[in-house]
This record gives C-alpha cells, sequence and structure tokens, in this order.
C-alpha cells in the first residue's frame, strides 16, 4: 500500500486519483505513527515551506516521514514536497527542511535571467534526464511536465536525476538512493506525469 502524507498543505484528490489511474491503491494517512506501516510514500504540497514544516512538526509527522526515509523503503516528494527533504529554504526567511538530501531551496534569481520571465513559473516546460534512475523508466531523455513554483532546489549534481531551464537551468527532480523528488506535479501532468506515477508504485 502507498501512503500519501496528510498534513493540511494542499489539495490531495488528484494525487489519489493518479494512483487510482494506474490501478496503485493509495492512502491518506494523517496519523504520524501509521506512515512506517506503508509500502511507499508520498510527500506532497503546495504553498509556503515555512508553514508546511510547521504543519509537519505539530504532530511529529516530519520525524515519521525522517523515519520511513531511513527505513530504505521508497518516498517520492511532490512540488513543495520536493523541497522540504533539502536542508533548508529561503522562502520567506530562513527555514530548516528535512535533511534528507543535502542542499537549499532559493528563488529564481530574475537577474540571471536571458530574457523577461514571470515568477512563478507556471505551465508545461521540459524536464531534461541526468541519469538513469527507475522513476523515469520508458520516458524519452526530455519530456514535458506541469510546473507552478517561484522557488527551486540548489543541491550537488550527484543528486540531480532531471533539469529544466527557465532563465536558467534548474534542478527539477532529485535522487539519494531510496529518497526522489519532483518539483513538476506528475498528477497534472498527463500521460508523462501518470507513467512517472506508475514507475514509482512499481520500485
Amino acid at each position: 500500500m502507498i501512503g500519501i502524507v496528510d498534513y493540511n498543505m494542499g489539495n490531495l484528490a488528484s494525487v489519489i486519483n493518479a494512483f487510482a489511474k494506474v490501478g496503485a491503491p493509495a492512502r491518506v494517512e494523517s496519523d504520524p505513527s501509521k506512515l512506517i506501516g506503508y509500502d511507499k510514500l508520498i510527500l506532497p504540497g503546495v504553498g509556503a515551506f515555512g508553514d508546511a514544516m510547521e504543519h509537519l512538526s505539530s504532530n511529529g509527522m516530519d520525524e515519521a516521514v525522517i523515519g520511513f526515509a531511513a527505513s530504505g523503503k521508497p518516498l517520492l516528494g511532490i512540488c513543495l514536497g520536493m523541497q522540504l527533504l533539502f536542508e533548508s529554504s529561503e522562502e520567506f526567511g530562513s527555514h530548516t527542511g528535512l535533511r534528507l538530501i543535502p542542499g537549499k531551496v532559493a528563488a529564481f534569481d530574475e537577474s540571471r535571467f536571458d530574457h523577461p520571465l514571470k515568477v512563478p513559473h507556471m505551465g508545461w516546460n521540459e524536464l531534461f534526464v541526468q541519469k538513469n534512475t527507475p522513476l523515469f523508466g520508458s520516458l524519452p531523455k526530455d519530456f514535458y511536465l506541469y510546473f507552478v513554483h517561484s522557488y527551486h532546489a540548489v543541491c550537488d549534481d550527484r543528486y540531480a536525476i532531471g533539469k529544466t531551464h527557465y532563465g536558467y537551468e534548474f534542478v527539477s527532480a532529485v535522487q539519494k538512493e531510496n529518497i526522489y523528488g519532483i518539483q513538476p506535479h506528475p498528477e497534472k501532468s498527463h500521460n508523462n506525469g501518470l507513467k512517472i506515477i506508475e514507475n514509482f508504485s512499481k520500485l
């Protein structure tokens, strides 16, 4: 069974529906003590990093997610959920993350843009695969997914399994052993996104 972490940060219906479409049973879980019982875990999220960490820590869900990651079972962070995997974020101040992947989350630096662009980065854009990973199995070396975000990961290339260009190149998907993260929304990305969800369900 796949667990979807519920910590009051975003609508989970589209994530549940996406797993149902690929025939993978998934259940929303709000009890930290029950996370370790799942075979795989999804950490979704929409909103601000600091608020998300506050919600996670209010009932020990942060430690439960960290414990799940330490078990070696697959964990996937989506959008804000991916950002929470890192050590810190600069969004509205300085905030400590789950520290599961070395690196930080920073705002788009518009001074580096090669031409004027709007932030947030919103809409369809290409993800360029950097490494062989089961998460992207049967997908081409570059494919389109749906993005909505104003902040992005900054980390060592050894953790980057996907990059995207918006003003400049940034890391849009990561992996450290059993821990995966993807900045775009696979549950909103039609067939390409459903393939990612199917691949994760089969890990």
